[in-house]
């Protein structure tokens, strides 16, 4: 009888890929946003708007196997062990060769390093390590019965960890550096955005052509100022903002 641990271990370990590739791709390293060569969507706001989806999706995959397999572990069904981690490892692979085919070379709404002067090294690069490694090692681990020190229980509260861990990590905001991110409500002009900097003391970093999106240095105590002068959004302002925090000049 095929193990039912294995597909939702899988379904698990490719919402861990999406995760992994969000958090440190458009995050850490900001290498890509989603959407980063579809023609047209050059606004930040945009593209974090994507991004956002991109990781709402991520999060709807992840809960899904962790249903799935919780309602396993309830019924006392499943191999679990050694079988579960290689299909966690398979459904990561999976992500990252899926992504390369679909996101990269078909549809091409992204690559791995969109500023490199050669592209393919980088997606082959990326597949290969991130991919295909992954993928190989964990069919060899589902070749092995369930191992003692990862029954059910410990099991599912590891890959609940991991899977929580992954999520808030999209929410937690970078050192402070002295710049705030700003966005501004749609219909705000440049007149608006220069009195509310005005007001604030703030000097203009970077600003996308309407003005909508801003890079300010302003302290930290200030920002919350922005809220009333039509701000939207203010990264480092006590509120969580995800890839938002992370964007860069």
């Amino acid at each position: 009888m095929e193990n039912t641990v294995v597909p939702l271990g899988a379904v698990l370990g490719f919402a861990f890929g999406g995760f992994f590739d969000g958090i440190l791709l458009h995050q850490i390293l900001q290498w890509h946003h989603l959407l980063s060569l579809v023609p047209g969507i050059d606004d930040l706001r945009m593209q974090v708007l994507w991004d956002g989806w991109f990781h709402a999706l991520m999060y709807v995959i992840a809960l899904a196997g962790l249903a799935g397999l919780w309602r396993l572990h309830r019924r006392g069904t499943g191999q679990w062990g050694w079988p579960l981690v290689g299909a966690v490892l398979v459904g990561f692979g999976l992500w990252h060769v899926v992504d390369t085919l679909l996101s990269h070379w078909l549809l091409q709404i992204h690559r791995i390093r969109v500023d490199s002067d050669d592209p393919l090294l980088w997606d082959l690069l990326w597949l290969a390590l991130f991919g295909l490694l992954p993928l190989a090692l964990g069919l060899r681990l589902r070749r092995h019965g369930g191992g003692p020190g990862l029954q059910g229980t410990a099991a599912m509260l590891a890959l609940l960890a991991l899977t929580s861990g992954a999520g808030a990590w999209a929410l937690v905001p970078p050192a402070q550096t002295g710049f705030a991110t700003v966005v501004f409500h749609p219909g705000a002009g440049p007149r608006e955005v220069f009195a509310a900097l005005d007001a604030l003391d703030a000097r203009l970093v970077w600003s996308d052509r309407a003005m909508g999106v801003v890079v300010v240095a302003v302290p930290e105590e200030r920002r919350w100022g922005f809220y009333r002068h039509g701000a939207l959004l203010v990264s480092g302002a006590g509120v969580p903002a995800g890839c938002f925090n992370w964007s860069r000049i």
